[in-house]
This record gives C-alpha cells, sequence and structure tokens, in this order.
C-alpha cells in the first residue's frame, strides 16, 4: 500500500492533514505516532477507505483503493476501530461470522470456509473457550481480542488497528501486542496501527511513520528513527533515550519544553 500526497479536511478553514506520502512495507509492522491532533486517525480511516482524501491517492496493488470493488477490498483490508460498538445478546462466535460478509453474495449462508475461518480466529486469539459467551459479559481485553478475530476472519492481508491497547491496563495492553506481533509472524500479516506509547512502538514495530500537525515529519525503522532531537521537536518534551542490554532500546522521558 503507497500513500501519495493525500491531503484532507473536514472543513477548508484547516487542513488535517497535509501531504502525507509513505509506502507500508509489506509483512511488517508498522506503527503511526504523535501527539494528540496530529492527524493519526483521520490518516488510518483513509487507509480503510472511510474517508476520501481532498487531494493525492492511497494504491493498492498500483490501482487507487477506490477504484476497487467494496467487497474486493474488503477481502484485502480490515480494520478494528478504536471505539467498537459492543453488541447486545451476541456471542463471541456469531459476531465473529459477521465478519465473512465480504465473502457473501445475496444468499447469506454459512459454509465450510466461513467455518474454518471462524474457528482458525478463535484459535489465533486464544477464545476458544469464550466462542459461545455474550461478548457483553467478557473483560476490556477479552473484547478488544473479539474485535481483532472479527478482523482476521476477513482472512485480509491488510489489517489496520487504531489505538488498540486504548482504555486496557498495562497488562492487557501486553497482550493485545503479544497477538499483534505473533499474527504478523505467524501468518505474515502487513500490520498498520497507532500506539501513543513510544516505548511500545520501539518495542512491536518494524517501522514507524512520526506525524504532526498533519503532516509526517519522520519515517523509517523504529530503532533508529528516534531521536532525543525528534522527540523534543514533535512531543515538546526532553527524554533519554536507554539502550539496554536486557531491556532493549527504551525512552524515559524528563520534562518538558518550554515554548
Amino acid at each position: 500500500m503507497e500513500v501519495k500526497d493525500v491531503s484532507f479536511s473536514y472543513n477548508s478553514a484547516e487542513p488535517t492533514l497535509k501531504n502525507v506520502s509513505f509506502t507500508i512495507q509489506k509483512n511488517k509492522i508498522t506503527t503511526i505516532v504523535g501527539p494528540n491532533g496530529s492527524g493519526k486517525s483521520t490518516l488510518l480511516e483513509i487507509l480503510a477507505r472511510l474517508l476520501e482524501p481532498d487531494t493525492g491517492e492511497v494504491l493498492l496493488e498500483g490501482k487507487s483503493i477506490f477504484e476497487w470493488k467494496a467487497k474486493k477490498f474488503a477481502q484485502n483490508v480490515a480494520i478494528v476501530h478504536q471505539n467498537n460498538i459492543l453488541p447486545s445478546e451476541l456471542t463471541v462466535k456469531k459476531l465473529l461470522y459477521f465478519g465473512r460478509l465480504p465473502y457473501k453474495n445475496w444468499r447469506i449462508t454459512r459454509t465450510k470456509e466461513d467455518d474454518l475461518a471462524v474457528e482458525s480466529a478463535l484459535i489465533q486469539t486464544e477464545l476458544v473457550e469464550k466462542a459461545d459467551k455474550l461478548v457483553e459479559s467478557l473483560s476490556g481485553g477479552e473484547r478488544q481480542r473479539v474485535f481483532v478475530a472479527t478482523a482476521l476472519v476477513q482472512e485480509t492481508p491488510i489489517l489496520l488497528l487504531d489505538e488498540p491497547t486504548t482504555f486496557l491496563d498495562m497488562y492487557y495492553q501486553l497482550e493485545i501486542l503479544e497477538l499483534i506481533k505473533r499474527l504478523n509472524k505467524d501468518e505474515n500479516l502487513t500490520i498498520v496501527m497507532i500506539l501513543h506509547d513510544l516505548n511500545q512502538a520501539l518495542a512491536y514495530s518494524d517501522q514507524l511513520i512520526v506525524m504532526k500537525d498533519g503532516a509526517v515529519v519522520a519515517k523509517g525503522e523504529s530503532k533508529e528513527l528516534l531521536t532525543t532531537e525528534l522527540i523534543a521537536e514533535t512531543y515538546g518534551v526532553y527524554a533519554n533515550i536507554v539502550e539496554d542490554g536486557n531491556q532493549g532500546t527504551y525512552i524515559v522521558p524528563k520534562r518538558r519544553k518550554e515554548f
């Protein structure tokens, strides 16, 4: 997937995205980071074809994503939103079957392929024992795994996730991130996600895209990209970057930058 000179605004006064360009590497984890209001979620919605850019284009296999038929696009790109609508009186397994809609015509009948996709997603997300539970009865971490599983049953090569660790405590944040890492490694999924925690982004990403004020200010390999200067300029925070043989690379914030 390639993003070329994409600009977008919700109103004509102030653009939300400004000439954004980058290439998403196949079979890698790319994480979009940046301060609040930098346009990260808007960008992800454009990648998912939920918003159309004012100028520029997004290419999938060399063709604009808006030239793809809706069903075919949904067989190639799935998204897990930050705020998911919680279904009422629906079991985990039944919800997952809705993820198979991109493979249906006007006759919505369950097939062997559907059953295999659902069973595989349940296994991958470790939800087999929760399959017959109501989604609303699950914990926050379990619910998030359900929404990831619903995207997985689409069997797409590209998975987009908008802040998948939001509203989760530390344990479940790591659980979700380990799941994402495992899906990338075992299933060769191309993953694009938004994270706020720079240390998590460093630990779980191959590539980083750093945004500020609607523009991409840096992009590249995660451990080589982040510098103290970039963090200060982007976030307004002075920080130390620590290289530890046991813990790896991590960031320690020191103080806010005075403007």
